[in-house]
């Protein structure tokens, strides 16, 4: 029988709020002969994903001591100063995260990031206690068209908020490069995000996100209505832009091809995303093509897939200025489900490359390919109540979560056969 071995996990989201990536990750662990414990800040808001909250040890850091939302907002403002100009929160993270240490014998140290916070509490505790540091990360700053890193495009034209908001992007990046020279391993999403980090480490290794095997797979379900699902939030027209797909539906509407009856956009989104949403719907003329809904915990989705007629991923172009190697949890669990899958417009990078790769549907660069694409499912729905797709199986199981955590495992066991 293998011994068990222990990985420290010093991460900013862990569920039930909105880390899949590390929720999952601690999920299969365990059957491997791993035994993570989790240090995570205590995030109240988009609580998605509670079923993936007790496969191991959790200890959540709380920095609001408030629900009032104006209280919180002073708070946050207060924190997010005192974290820049003090290093607050990765003080107090790194205060925690030693106290549990001491009383547990850790093999390794695993950070999973996307601005900094906590890489710089889990270098610190890592130098200290001598032990190897893994660096994951999700996202990283330079990949967005603007400030959408700081969770949404600002539209302040303020020249001190925008001074601000980029002396802090600098700062991020600056003290993230420094650090990540001293991992043991970088970890991280996309090729283009692997030969980015690269330059600061060349020990980088490329793991997607991925879907859960046991919970995303192909069901068929009928339904009395052609739906094109969207599940997610849309950062700015910059990062995500559905103009391509709103023509379609306009061009496809004034030809008499498709009714609002029968044939919907469902989304399934936040109230900031919706506004935007609505606004270029109204445009375009097509506001009885949609229809809204709010997030859904995050084990409905399955089914929400399964019962959807396409999958729309929503993205830019990722040359110049556009986002740079941007793949979300959503496209690989529409992968596993085994629906058309709609990418608009094309970002002419790795989605148009993974989506040719497992041939699951389109990354579209016209009007004229998407009404094709619509088209030629709709006449399928129309016949079946249903709709499918022969994906190639054996690529879209590389991105199987249970396969990412044993990808994990081998970057973990290399390192301590060399320390």
């Amino acid at each position: 029988m293998k011994q068990q071995k222990k990985v420290l996990i010093i991460c900013d989201l862990f569920p039930p709020a909105f880390g899949p990536r590390m929720g999952y990750l601690c999920k299969y662990l365990k059957p491997e002969g791993w035994e993570p414990v989790v240090i995570t800040e205590n995030i109240k808001e988009n609580v998605s994903f509670q079923f993936l909250s007790s496969n191991c040890e959790v200890h959540y850091v709380d920095f609001y001591s408030t629900k009032n939302q104006f209280v919180r907002t002073i708070q946050w403002i207060f924190t997010f100063i005192a974290e820049w100009c003090f290093g607050y929160k990765n003080r107090k993270m790194y205060r925690i995260a030693k106290a549990i240490a001491e009383n547990g014998k850790f093999d390794l140290i695993l950070c999973s990031t996307f601005r900094l916070f906590p890489l710089p509490a889990a270098h610190k505790l890592a130098k200290e206690l001598n032990l190897p540091l893994v660096a994951d990360l999700r996202d990283i700053i330079e990949q967005y068209t603007g400030d959408e890193f700081i969770g949404h495009k600002t539209k302040h034209k303020n020249f001190l908020i925008r001074f601000f908001t980029k002396r802090y992007a600098q700062y991020c990046i600056k003290t993230r490069n420094r650090l990540l020279k001293h991992t043991a391993a970088t970890t991280t999403v996309s090729p283009w995000h692997t030969e980015f980090l690269k330059r600061f480490n060349p020990n980088t290794f490329l793991i997607y996100n991925g879907y859960d095997p046991g919970l995303f797979f192909p069901k068929a379900v009928p339904s009395d209505t052609f739906q094109i699902t969207y599940t997610g939030r849309l950062l700015s027209m910059e990062m995500q832009n559905p103009s391509l797909l709103f023509e379609s539906l306009l061009h496809l509407h004034s030809e008499k091809k498709i009714t609002p009856e029968k044939f919907k956009v469902c989304w399934y989104t936040t109230d900031t995303s919706m506004k935007l949403i609505k606004e270029m719907a109204e445009k375009f003329g097509i506001s009885q093509y949609m229809q809204y809904s709010q997030y859904v915990p995050a084990e409905q989705i399955p089914d929400i897939l399964n019962r959807s007629s396409i999958l729309l991923i929503l993205t830019n172009h990722s040359q110049g200025n556009g986002p740079k190697g941007i793949m979300t949890t959503k496209f690989f669990e529409a992968l596993a489900v085994g629906k058309p899958i709609l990418c608009v417009p094309s970002d002419n990078g790795c989605l148009e490359a993974t989506i040719l790769q497992t041939k699951s549907g389109i990354a579209a660069h016209s009007v004229k390919e998407v009404s094709e694409f619509l088209l030629h499912y709709y006449a399928q729905w129309e016949k079946e109540k249903i709709t499918h797709i022969t994906a190639d199986s054996q690529a879209v199981s590389l991105f199987s979560r249970e396969k990412q955590a044993k990808q994990f495992i081998r970057i973990f066991e290399e390192i301590l056969k060399e320390t």
